[in-house]
C-alpha cells in the first residue's frame, strides 16, 4: 500500500471515529445505556487501531515522526491525547464541557493536519 492509500484510509477512519464519538457522546449526555455495551467499545477500538496503523504508515512514508523531527505531527499527537482524555470523561461521566472540549480538540487536530503548523497563530 502506498502513501495515497494510507492517507485515504487514515481520513476514512478519522471520519468514522469522530462520527461515532459524536453519537456516543450525545447519547452519554442523554443517559443512554447502549454506549456501555461491549460491542461499542470493540467497534471503537478496532477502528482506532486501524487509524493508528494508517497514521504510523503515513509517518513512515513522510519520514516524519512525532517528538523527533516534526512539530506539526507532535502537535497532532498532543491534540489526540487531549481528545482521548476529554472524550473519556464525556462518555463515561456524561459531561457536556468534556464533550465540547473533545470536539474542540478534534477541530485543532484537523486544523494542524491541513496547515502543517502546530499553532494557529503561526
Amino acid at each position: 500500500m502506498g502513501y495515497e492509500a494510507f492517507k485515504h484510509l487514515h481520513m476514512l477512519t478519522i471520519t468514522i471515529s469522530v462520527v461515532f464519538f459524536v453519537i456516543r457522546g450525545a447519547s452519554a449526555l442523554m443517559g443512554a445505556s447502549w454506549i456501555r455495551n461491549k460491542w461499542v467499545r470493540i467497534l471503537a477500538h478496532g477502528n482506532d487501531t486501524v487509524l493508528l496503523i494508517a497514521a504510523l504508515a503515513l509517518c513512515y512514508h513522510l519520514g516524519q515522526w512525532p517528538f523527533y523531527n516534526s512539530a506539526w505531527i507532535t502537535a497532532k499527537v498532543v491534540g489526540l491525547l487531549a481528545y482521548i482524555a476529554f472524550g473519556t470523561i464525556a462518555i463515561k461521566r456524561g459531561k457536556l464541557w468534556a464533550y465540547a472540549a473533545a470536539l474542540l480538540s478534534v477541530a485543532y487536530i484537523v486544523w494542524v493536519a491541513i496547515n502543517k503548523v502546530p499553532f494557529p497563530a503561526f
